[in-house]
């Protein structure tokens, strides 16, 4: 499997650059990650938020992404 920029793909890349860098989603995601008492919680929570949703470059939220993103916002 290629990697893009250490993720597992172009999509994970774009929803962790997203998420990093808009202040309302990393504010989002924090809020998320404080309520729940796992991560896969805290991913489901966010997802309720913008699912559905893509990122203004078209990459889309999904679980999995928003779930890794979230684990690397925790530690």
């Amino acid at each position: 499997m290629t990697k893009y920029n250490g993720h597992r793909s172009w999509n994970a890349w774009n929803v962790a650059l997203w998420i990093g860098n808009d202040e309302g989603l990393y504010r989002l995601a924090m809020d998320c990650i404080k309520e729940a008492n796992t991560i896969a919680r805290a991913a489901r929570r966010f997802m309720g938020y913008v699912g559905g949703e893509r990122t203004p470059d078209g990459a889309v939220y999904n679980f999995t992404c928003v779930r890794e993103v979230l684990s690397g916002l925790a530690e």
